[in-house]
Parts: structure tokens; sequence; C-alpha cells
């Protein structure tokens, strides 16, 4: 048999599976970039679109896991503290999910890697931006922001990092806060790509695949992140961060 699904062949979801492993690993050590690792490495293979798909599901479960990890009070505790971004995030998330057959890739690309790669060269230079006490303009602006994002590519972990970093976020708070902004985007994502057709049989398949392997990554990634003290942690979240920015970068203009 040649193909598994229309899309896609025996090796070619070997890889996706390899990926999405890769994916759940990152995710667990620094607690973001699922979505980037997951889009970069699918789309050699695979459409844009597929790609989306195929993040969707192992994205809303890794970060259900992530946000529950400290129990159901804290992530609740969580919701409430940053209710602002997520409401201005599910807003705009719905919305530009409509437009993602519209947007040209590469567009899409620069604006979320130059701002992100900035602010990380920024504070890895040493450079310590901060936002001292939250502000609701601020944090509405970027949960709306990240919402397109999300919207649009599946990626909102850029903004959203970028602005928990400002507030000088303790790593335990940041992974749990970080699994529940991105969890309400998985779902608002999930529910809304059904609508845009981006979600369909065959490629609800495909994304219920990649599950197991991202959740087995990032098991392992989280037993690192344990041994992670704030400052290390803080480092290599920068680093992912500066990595996949300086990706979308180059992938915007080539």
């Amino acid at each position: 048999m040649d193909q598994i699904f229309t899309f896609l062949t025996p090796i070619s979801l070997t890889a996706a599976l390899i990926i999405a492993f890769c994916a759940g690993f990152v995710k667990g050590v620094v607690g973001f970039a699922m979505p980037l690792v997951l889009i970069s490495g699918l789309t050699v293979f695979l459409s844009p679109e597929l790609a989306l798909a195929g993040l969707i599901l192992p994205t809303l479960v890794t970060n259900i896991w992530q946000s529950l990890r400290q129990g159901v009070g804290a992530a609740l505790g969580s919701v409430v503290q940053f209710r602002v971004f997520l409401i201005a995030g599910f807003v705009t998330l719905v919305v530009a999910a409509q437009f993602v057959r519209s947007v040209p890739d590469n567009a899409l690309q620069l604006v979320i890697g130059i701002p992100v790669a900035f602010f990380a060269v920024l504070q890895l230079s040493g450079y310590q931006f901060r936002l001292h006490q939250k502000s609701l303009v601020v944090e509405a602006s970027v949960g709306g922001f990240a919402g397109v994002m999300g919207g649009l590519s599946g990626v909102w972990g850029p903004p959203t990092v970028s602005y928990l970093t400002a507030l000088n976020t303790a790593k335990l708070d940041q992974m749990r806060i970080q699994g529940v902004i991105y969890g309400g985007g998985a779902i608002a994502l999930f529910g809304a790509h059904l609508g845009s057709g981006v979600l369909r049989s065959e490629t609800l398949v495909f994304s219920a695949l990649m599950v197991p392997p991202a959740v087995i990554g990032m098991l392992i990634g989280m037993q690192v992140m344990d041994r992670f003290d704030q400052t290390t942690f803080r480092k290599a979240t920068l680093l992912v961060l500066l990595v996949a920015a300086f990706n979308l970068v180059r992938r915007g203009l080539f």
C-alpha cells in the first residue's frame, strides 16, 4: 500500500510521528513551541493547511495535561488571573481562523518571527525588559495578537512566552499558565477549524495519530525541565524562542 491517506505515504507518516515526538520533547522542556516544531517539520512534505490540521489534537491533549499538572485548582486560578488574555485571544482566534486559506504564509511568518526574534535577542544580550505589573491594555493586545496568529497558523506561543517572560513569571507558574492559555486556544482552534474545513475525517485521524508520540516526548521533556533552576529555564526558553523566530523569518523570506 503506497498511501495511508490520500495525502500521506507510510514513510511520510513515520517522519510525521518522529517530528511529533521531537515537538513533544521541546514542549516538555520549555512549555511551548510544539506548533512551531510541527509546522516547521511537517511543511517540508505537507501543505501548511494539512500541517495545521495535524498539530491540532496533539496540541490540545498536551496543553490540557500541562495545565493540570499542578491540579485543577491551580489551573482555575490561572484562568482567572489571565482571563483578559484568554478572552481577547479566543475572540481573535475564532475570527482569524476563517481566513486561514487567504493569508499568504510568508507574510504571516514574518509578522510573527521578526518581533519575537528582536525580543529574544534583546533579553539574551542582557537587557532586561520587564513589565513590573500587569496592564489590561497590554494583556488584551498581546492576547489578541496571539489569537490572530493561532487562528491563522496554529502558532501562538511566541507572543505569549514573550509576555510571560517580561512579567518574570516563575518556572512552574509559567508552565501551568502556558498550558491554560494554549489549552484554551487549542479548544477554540479545534472548533474553529471544524468550521473552516481544515479538520475533516481524514485529517482528524492523522491528527489523532500524532498524539501518542507527542505525549511520550513531552513526558521525557518534563523530566528534563524539573532539573532546571529558574535562570536556566529562562535562558532555555529564550533560546528556543530565538531559534523558532529565526526559522519563521527564514521561511518568510525564502
